[in-house]
């Protein structure tokens, strides 16, 4: 027995999820759109110098761009070692970055389990004073700061780097923000049973907090992998240079030699590359949950 469908009515107002479907999918796509042209813009240089590094000097700036070699010059990434420091220079990179964000990771969420669920006379104004130094550009007081590591004879050496930026209020915030997020009740049921407040950071926190600390360590290995004005100041030894610094000598050296500057810059680039899109899925877990409160 088959079922009529009757008409509507005249006047009769048709379902709101009906109406608004089809432009709810119009706005759908046309963020897609924009999103995938933003997508293309920003990877577009990085497209570009790959397959610059893959070329012979005279044909990296010709017009047209030729956006894929005839014929991929693979001994560049070769002739880059041979005529560079480059492993002196990665080795470096990687020795600072390891140390800085192990210790800033470290250090920041330690103290911020202390802002977060410890409470101590004076806390929410130490903290703001803390988090106020965000506000504080280092170029401000880079000057005393080296003169501090000159009399302490640090200059000239990493530990000036890994003393410098073994500590960072952006971390504290971070992780503060997530350990916001934990219910005091399991941090009180833990002090209940007897367990101290080191106990509570290790076995509690920690554990808790792999998404923000993943975050933490993807922010702080980026921005110590890329930095180039701190090992200016205090890196003035070849041996000691870090990949950035390594690169700019380069370019000084071999200023014509665009294939093998492009190849340098695809190598300076490619570990951090890797490491962030093995992260990626912690990383936006982590700025995400860093964002919500209790």
């Amino acid at each position: 027995m088959t079922t009529m469908l009757r008409p509507a009515p005249p006047g009769a107002i048709p379902e709101p999820g009906l109406a608004k479907k089809p432009g709810r999918r119009t706005r759908r796509v046309l963020g897609y759109l924009a999103l995938g042209a933003a997508a293309v813009a920003v990877l577009l240089p990085f497209y570009w110098m790959i397959m610059s590094s893959l070329k012979t000097n005279n044909d990296v700036f010709t017009i047209p761009v030729q956006w894929l070699p005839a014929d991929p010059v693979w001994s560049n990434y070769a002739d880059i070692w041979r005529k560079s420091e480059m492993s002196t220079w990665l080795g470096n990179t990687v020795l600072l970055s390891a140390a800085v964000t192990l210790l800033q990771v470290f250090t920041g969420s330690f103290a911020a389990y202390g802002f977060a669920k410890v409470r101590f006379p004076g806390r929410d104004v130490l903290f703001l004073a803390y988090i106020g130094t965000l506000a504080v550009p280092w170029q401000s007081y880079m000057i005393p700061q080296f003169i501090v590591m000159s009399k302490l004879e640090l200059t000239d050496t990493l530990w000036s780097i890994i003393a410098l930026q073994a500590f960072g209020p952006l971390g504290v915030f971070l992780m503060k923000q997530f350990y916001e997020t934990v219910p005091d009740e399991l941090i009180d049921a833990a002090r209940i049973d007897g367990m101290s407040e080191y106990g509570i950071y290790r076995r509690i926190m920690l554990p808790l907090s792999v998404p923000a600390l993943a975050s933490l360590t993807l922010i702080t290995l980026v921005t110590t992998w890329n930095d180039y004005l701190g090992p200016l100041l205090y890196l003035r030894s070849p041996d000691l240079w870090t990949i950035q610094l390594g690169l700019k000598s380069f370019i000084n050296q071999y200023n014509a030699e665009y294939a093998l500057i492009m190849t340098g810059s695809v190598l300076s680039v490619l570990p951090i590359v890797v490491i962030f899109l093995a992260g990626q899925r912690y990383f936006v877990e982590g700025i995400a949950t860093t964002g919500l409160k209790g």
